[in-house]
């Protein structure tokens, strides 16, 4: 099926380099990681040419046409949690649930986060494949295995960026990985993990590329073999050394954890 949409609307602005701005937004969200506004102000300011090219690319390929069609807008498909539990224990949906339950996330309050950023929306293809991002951003977590700590998310980040080239995912997994490096007074293998991260999103399936109904629905395991989305040993090392300091990795808020 066609999609009527433009590929890009013609009111859609030309995005500028804004490294100054895009550093403020980022101080503002190493101060409170939960503010995740902070991240789609940072889109804006770190556009990328070479990320742009796999975009269009895609929404233009046969597989993104067949997408926009079958999957026009993911989060309800991923908040409705009882229609996912039914689907086999084992599967991408038991584990992508068990992890939204855990960390008190939605899909939905995803959506409301960068609607906070005040960034006016386009109806092209350009916004279909933006919100595809964003709405699988957590079940990169889930399928490669980052947690939602510190250095998970930095990694998480690396992994998209290997995938899509996006300089804000860059930007952030590395200057992230710095800040954790540089206040973290245990050793241990940050900058390792984050480039195992990119390397394995450049080798692996891409996740915006899948049919997300039936990702959710195969095995966890079958799924991270079928992508060839690999195991994140630095990152796993990363935890030891930082529990053998005596440090949850998930918690270095603590005051004893920060150099």
């Amino acid at each position: 099926m066609a999609d009527l949409r433009p590929l890009r609307d013609p009111a859609r602005p030309q995005p500028k380099l804004r490294l100054f701005k895009a550093y403020a937004h980022f101080r503002k969200l190493i101060a409170d990681k939960e503010d995740t506004e902070q991240v789609f102000h940072m889109v804006d300011c770190l556009p990328s040419a070479r990320s742009r090219r796999i975009q269009e690319a895609f929404c233009r390929s046969a597989d993104g046409r067949r997408l926009m069609a079958q999957e026009p807008s993911l989060p309800a498909l991923l908040d409705d949690h009882d229609r996912l539990l039914s689907l086999p224990a084992g599967s991408v949906a038991h584990a992508y649930v068990a992890f939204m339950r855990a960390e008190g996330l939605s899909a939905a309050g995803l959506v409301a986060e960068s609607e906070k950023a005040g960034r006016p929306r386009y109806d092209d293809q350009v916004q279909w494949f933006s919100d595809r991002l964003r709405d699988t951003h957590d079940l990169v977590h889930v399928l490669t295995g980052y947690g939602r700590d510190a250095l998970g998310e930095q990694c998480a980040l690396g992994f998209s960026y290997g995938q899509y080239r996006a300089r804000v995912d860059g930007f952030l997994a590395w200057a992230g990985g710095f800040e954790l490096w540089r206040r973290v007074r245990v050793r241990a293998p940050v900058f390792a993990a984050i480039g195992e991260a990119v390397r394995h999103g450049r080798q692996s399936l891409p996740v915006y590329a899948q049919p997300i109904g039936a990702l959710l629905a195969e095995p966890l395991e079958a799924a991270r073999q079928r992508m060839n989305i690999g195991a994140p040993a630095h990152y796993l090392e990363a935890h030891r050394c930082y529990r053998a300091g005596g440090l949850n990795p998930y918690n270095f808020a603590n005051g004893a954890a920060l150099a």
